[in-house]
C-alpha cells in the first residue's frame, strides 16, 4: 500500500506513454505550456465538469469524480462515472467515461488513463470493471474500451516507469520526432532539436567545459601553494 504523499496523478500516465521527457518536464519540473490543442481540451473538460449528476432509480451519472487507489498509488479525477444498480440498490455495473478533444488514437495513450481510473474505482467500490468508454469530440461518439489483461499490464507498467523516473531524479533526453514534437505544448521548454539528436554532443561539450574549469582551478591552487 502506498502513502497519500506517494500517489501518482492518473493524468500523468498518457504523458509518460506519449513522451517520457514531456512527462518529466510537466510533472517533475512543473513546466507549463499551452497551445491550441491543450486549450481546446481544457474547454471540453470544463464543460464536462460543469454538468450535474443524473440519477434515476437504477442508474446514476457522477461527473468530476475524485478517485484513488492505495494499492497502485494513484489519484485523479474521472470525467464521468456511470453506475447501474439492482432493485435492492446493490451496485451491478460501473463504467468510467473519459472525454477527449480529438479522435481515437492508434496507441493506448487514452486507454491507459481510462484503465487507471477503473483500477481506482474497483478498489473503492469493490467491483470488477470490464469495460469503460472514451468520448471523442471530433467523432461525436463514445468508443467502448475493453479493460482486458493486456491494457491492465501496460497501465501498471507505466505506473512503475513513472516511479523509476522519479527516483532517478533525471530528466530523460529529448528524442525529436517531427509529428509529435512540433505539436507539443512544451516544445519550447524541451528544445528537442537542440538537445535531442545532438544531446550526446551537448552533454560532452558541457562535460569538457566542467573538466576545463576543474583543471584551471587545480592549476591556480598549485600556483598559490
Amino acid at each position: 500500500m502506498y502513502a497519500e504523499d506517494d500517489l501518482i496523478l492518473i493524468s500523468a500516465l498518457p504523458h509518460v506513454l506519449f513522451c517520457e521527457r514531456q512527462y518529466a518536464l510537466r510533472y517533475i519540473e512543473q513546466a507549463s505550456g499551452e497551445n491550441f490543442f491543450t486549450a481546446e481540451g481544457e474547454i471540453l473538460h470544463e464543460r464536462v465538469h460543469a454538468e450535474h449528476h443524473e440519477s434515476r432509480r437504477t442508474f446514476r451519472q457522477e461527473y468530476s469524480t475524485v478517485v484513488r487507489s492505495l494499492e497502485y498509488g494513484l489519484i485523479g479525477k474521472c470525467d464521468l462515472v456511470e453506475i447501474w444498480f439492482s432493485k435492492d440498490k446493490t451496485i451491478q455495473k460501473v463504467s468510467p467515461v473519459e472525454f477527449k478533444r480529438g479522435r481515437e488514437k492508434e496507441t493506448n495513450v487514452d486507454r491507459v488513463q481510462l484503465c487507471a481510473q477503473a483500477l481506482c474505482l474497483e478498489e473503492m467500490l469493490n467491483i470488477k470493471i470490464e469495460t469503460g468508454q472514451i468520448y471523442y469530440l471530433q467523432e461525436h461518439r463514445r468508443k467502448d474500451v475493453e479493460l482486458n489483461t493486456t491494457i491492465r499490464k501496460e497501465t501498471v507498467s507505466l505506473i512503475d516507469r513513472i516511479r523509476e523516473i522519479q527516483e532517478a531524479e533525471k530528466i530523460p533526453l529529448a528524442q525529436y520526432e517531427k509529428r509529435k514534437c512540433d505539436n507539443c505544448s512544451l516544445v519550447n521548454e524541451c528544445m528537442p532539436k537542440s538537445i535531442g539528436a545532438g544531446g550526446k554532443q551537448v552533454a560532452r561539450y558541457i562535460q569538457a567545459q566542467l573538466e576545463s574549469i576543474e583543471k584551471n582551478n587545480f592549476e591556480i591552487d598549485q600556483n598559490d601553494n
